[in-house]
């Protein structure tokens, strides 16, 4: 077995699903017995919607998801300036919420489609790692199994057996405040898809009350975070509420979901101990905008927060991703997101190391790329949870397309570049120039020479592979383009996919090209890529990052950049 992956959450489902697409064999599993009914992460941010177009599961989510239109604020019953989610026109998708168990169920089918699924009651105990490969021990329904894999990747949460095991430091700290998780319905006449943050400050100015409503999928349905009286956190570990009545009672949390007491991490639900309707309701009566009555309420739970980052992501063939790797506070909705952009970055690099065409060390990048990006979220989400979001110095459009994660990159990547590949230090009109390592924009206008219709240029990306983007403004600069096609499918085992993106206006080369080619009909493509006067040629990775941008485009530029994910290949009879 290539691959065995330990935890069926967002993080380990995205892990799997991207194996199996690349067609690596992999194993997930899962000590639960069943998906929780929990609505715990809940945002989903544009640029993992990006993401699951690019895995083929995007219309799904859509259908099943709400919007995230902004967020309505209250300070001691005073509404303040509502923020708007009103992204650039050019990015695809905007805002979501969609309770963590859709998301589940979403990839969970994806993966059953492609010939995976989740090993319930499956429980890693203990592993060892050599040269070769990983042992690892799982204590199944059936009893003990030894499993064998060339790689193991821990996406199993906050308490990490994984991370335990390869003794990765996990620094960082808690806070103090205890939570309390709510899933109801609300009779408020507020706007839908908005979220609502109401709190109240003391004559010390510092926050004592708190309530957060992010909108769920269902009328007037939202889950609810408050701060936990003193009453209900004093409370012994008991059955989830009182017995008022069945329809006023949550349901428990389950103790195979909770945090393990001997963990030494205080974060996510707290197993056993579960608000009633009526805790819920007392927070509303005093800080909700509106008369409003909770009812239905489907779960809840206590929980705590922490803020912690491994010193690395990963040990020899022993990997780790989202929860086991990174915990801060849930502000912005960020935590789901960067685990599922952790598996998806990780899942190519893997395929391709295992399928022979990585140069060595590939994998190194995986720690070079998300370590920084977890050290920034969470320092961005503790500084959010102390001061506010609005105390951030990001100007707010910024601020925003960070919040959406659509500002990720890496730059600074060893496999990327190099930086200054095309002197392109110019601004687009719509913004600066991506760069090597930038999140490769979208566009529309595209044009085909059989199919008329405009289409995005992430419908032209989608598939999983390396692509390479030759771009030309006559039929002079695009007379090599067939050769450096050629050249680039060599020297990446076929790993990659050429087109060609022709101005409106400019014509194919003399006698044709085999690549296919589009039509950038509103030039729409030459603005998102800042595109120079002459041919420009980008290489799009995997995961919708640009590893290079040269111009003009040359064999010994496009050979150096492929050199530093693929292995050279030989050549011919040795």
């Amino acid at each position: 077995m290539d691959v065995l992956v330990v935890g069926a959450g967002p993080v380990g489902l995205t892990a799997a699903v991207e194996l199996r697409r690349w067609g690596i064999g992999c194993r997930l599993v899962e000590r639960l017995p069943q998906r929780l009914p929990f609505a715990k992460a809940v945002g989903v941010q544009p640029r993992t919607l990006e993401i699951w177009d690019r895995m083929g599961l995007v219309r799904a989510a859509l259908d099943a998801a709400v919007p995230m239109r902004g967020q309505l604020r209250y300070v001691n019953g005073t509404e303040q300036p509502r923020t708007d989610l009103a992204l650039p026109p050019e990015v695809p998708y905007g805002f979501a919420a969609l309770p963590q168990y859709e998301t589940e169920r979403i990839l969970e089918e994806h993966l059953i489609r492609l010939g995976g699924r989740i090993e319930r009651r499956s429980e890693l105990v203990s592993f060892t790692q050599d040269d070769d490969g990983v042992t690892s021990r799982l204590v199944t329904a059936a009893g003990e199994e030894e499993v064998r894999s060339r790689y193991l990747i821990g996406c199993d949460g906050a308490h990490s057996t994984v991370r335990k095991g390869l003794g990765l430091g996990f620094r960082g700290g808690a806070f103090p405040e205890e939570y309390m998780l709510a899933d109801v319905e609300v009779d408020w006449d507020l706007p839908p898809g908005y979220g609502v943050r109401a709190l109240h400050r003391g004559e010390d100015g510092r926050v004592d009350d708190l309530l957060v409503c992010i909108p769920l999928p269902g009328r007037g349905r939202y889950r609810m975070s408050m701060l936990v009286p003193p009453e209900l956190s004093a409370a012994p570990a008991a059955p989830a509420a009182p017995a008022e009545s069945a329809a006023s009672a949550a349901p428990a949390v389950p103790a195979a979901s909770a945090a393990p007491a001997a963990s030494g991490v205080a974060h996510g639900l707290e197993g056993g101990r579960g608000p009633a309707l009526s805790d819920v309701q007392t927070v509303l009566d005093r800080l909700s905008p509106r008369p409003a009555t909770a009812s239905a309420l489907r779960w809840s739970s206590v929980f705590r927060i922490s803020h912690r980052l491994v010193d690395r992501y990963g040990d020899g063939r022993v990997l780790v991703a989202g929860d086991a790797a990174h915990i801060h506070p849930p502000t912005g909705a960020q935590g789901m997101n960067t685990g599922i952009q952790d598996a998806y970055n990780l899942a190519w690099k893997l395929a391709l190391t295992i399928g022979g065409t990585a140069r060595p060390g590939l994998l190194a990048s995986y720690d070079a790329e998300r370590r920084p990006v977890g050290e920034e979220v969470v320092g961005r989400t503790v500084r959010h949870a102390a001061e506010g979001v609005q105390a951030d110095p990001e100007d707010p459009a910024t601020l925003l397309l960070r919040e959406a994660q659509l500002l990720v990159g890496y730059r600074d990547s060893p496999i990327v570049g190099p930086p200054d590949a095309d002197g392109a230090d110019g601004d687009s009109g719509a913004g600066p120039a991506p760069r090597p390592g930038d999140r490769a924009p979208d566009c529309t206008g595209l044009t085909g020479e059989i199919a008329t219709y405009p289409q995005r240029l992430y419908d032209v990306l989608r598939g999983g592979e390396h692509v390479l983007l030759l771009y030309g403004t006559d039929r002079e600069s695009t007379g090599g383009f067939d050769e450096l096609a050629s050249l680039t499918t060599e020297l990446t085992g076929h790993q990659l996919t050429s087109y060609v993106i022709l101005a409106d206006g400019a014509r194919p080369p003399a006698g044709g090209t085999r690549l296919p080619v589009y039509r950038d009909t509103r030039g729409e493509f030459a603005r998102a890529y800042a595109t120079q006067a002459g041919p420009t040629a980008f290489v799009v990775r995997p995961d919708g990052y640009l590893g290079t941008r040269l111009y003009p485009p040359t064999a010994e530029g496009l050979t150096a950049h492929l050199a530093r994910v693929f292995r050279t290949p030989r050549p011919e009879g040795r």
